[in-house]
């Protein structure tokens, strides 16, 4: 963790609010049942400010003429380190994170009136967690009901998401490092999967192969539940129960992506569960892929973000109509929108600390956002064809998607994940060597 990148976020964010206070809370503990929690994850919007990943805490940005970050979070208990772990602090927190001041969160109640008193605006997520909505509402009631003593309320609330979505979305060179690694650890485990997967085995083991892959390169966790879905199963786009045993002849979509250090990786690739695919698969695939490659030609600065998707698009029509999934012109085929039963998602999404990540995808106008250096977004086109009536029966359940994660640099993108096997023959040579 480097404090310095967390100090100038702070900086940036203050600067941009001008003269106010802001407050930003992290995630609360989820209780999974009795004495067992989910596995704590911060807020990435209090991660992003902070690198502090303890729960129970706040941070407040004081702007204007003397900035000031404030933290509130537990204090030091060598008791309950015994059970829960190490604890910074109060104290510890303010020298490791580089904050001006640092509370114990019990302190807030009787503190966060002075900050805010006669501010003119209070930046907050307001919506976000009906919890802290109401701790903010009795906090100002209490500042109201002072008002004939010359103390008053901030005058405005503005989302601070709004702020901090614009700084999230370009990427600093601290940040595309850990993705880079985040990248890289996740193109292991594809690796690793295509390799140990053979007909017969249960969805769930070869979803285990790459949870090892990923805890023993370093990341702790997967930045979403995987998607292990052989045959059919990959036509639903969100499947996740993995418990389906992998068929001879079928072919096996993994959408998986590890989180290091609290950013996301993103990686899909389908490919045949013997290692070969069948003619009528490559067909589809090949489609798929070239959907791709035009979607990542399309990703450079200046460029709206619906391009990539509109290109894509345009390759998918000409194809199906081509394998006789669909009929007349390409540009009837797009406006029509007959396409959709066969691909009903876009082409990409933001990607950073959510994998979904935060900005926004359209301007205030109404146009699309033009791509910078430094944002980061996933490329994956796909196809899935169900059984239906007026479609062949030798392209039923088959469903492909190709996924990458592409930077976007001072002339085009770098796609990060480009060492995951993913031509015809690159799958089919990686996957033999797994099956000698």
């Amino acid at each position: 963790m480097q404090v310095e990148e967390f100090r100038a976020r702070r900086q940036a964010l203050m600067q941009k609010m001008g003269q106010g206070v802001a407050l930003i809370p992290t995630a609360p503990e989820v209780v999974r049942n009795r004495d067992s929690h989910f596995p704590y994850r911060a807020d990435s919007y209090f991660y992003y400010l902070t690198g502090f990943d303890e729960p129970e805490a706040v941070v407040v940005l004081l702007a204007g003429e003397s900035p000031k970050s404030i933290l509130f979070c537990r204090d030091k208990d060598l008791e309950r380190e015994i059970w829960d772990g190490f604890r910074h602090g109060p104290e510890g927190a303010r020298e490791v994170f580089g904050f001006d001041e640092a509370y114990s969160i019990t302190e807030l109640d009787q503190r966060i009136g002075e900050y805010l008193a006669n501010q003119p605006q209070l930046f907050f997520s307001l919506g976000a967690e009906s919890a802290w909505d109401q701790r903010l509402g009795e906090w100002l009631k209490q500042l109201t009901s002072q008002a004939r003593s010359g103390i008053a309320a901030p005058g405005m609330i503005v989302d601070v998401r709004r702020l901090l979505d614009a700084m999230r979305l370009i990427k600093t060179p601290y940040e595309l490092d850990v993705m880079r690694k985040a990248a890289d650890i996740t193109v292991a485990a594809h690796k690793r999967a295509m390799r140990m997967t053979r007909p017969g085995m249960m969805e769930y083991e070869i979803e285990a192969e790459i949870l090892h892959e990923f805890y023993r390169c370093g990341s702790r966790a997967p930045a979403y539940t995987s998607i292990v879905a052989g045959g059919g199963n990959a036509c639903v786009l969100h499947y996740v129960s993995n418990q389906d045993r992998l068929k001879d002849g079928d072919l096996l979509l993994i959408d998986a992506g590890c989180e290091l250090e609290g950013y996301a990786a993103d990686i899909t690739r389908t490919f045949p569960v013997n290692g070969k695919f069948s003619a009528v698969q490559k067909d589809i695939y090949e489609l798929v892929l070239a959907m791709q490659d035009a979607a990542i030609e399309q990703v450079k600065p200046g460029q709206h973000w619906n391009a990539p998707h509109e290109a894509a698009l345009k390759v998918l029509a000409r194809g199906l109509i081509d394998l006789g999934l669909c009929h007349g012109s390409v540009d009837a085929v797009l406006e029509s929108g007959d396409y959709r039963r066969f691909y009903m998602h876009r082409t990409g999404h933001w990607l950073g600390l959510d994998v979904h990540d935060a900005g926004e995808y359209k301007q205030a106008n109404g146009e699309w956002c033009l791509l910078q250096p430094g944002m980061v977004l996933t490329v994956e086109p796909g196809c899935y064809i169900r059984p239906s009536d007026n479609v062949p029966e030798h392209f039923w359940n088959i469903g492909i998607r190709i996924e990458d994660d592409a930077v976007v640099t001072a002339t085009g993108c770098e796609i990060m994940t480009a060492a995951t096997p993913k031509t015809v023959q690159e799958v089919e040579t990686w996957m033999a060597t797994g099956h000698e």
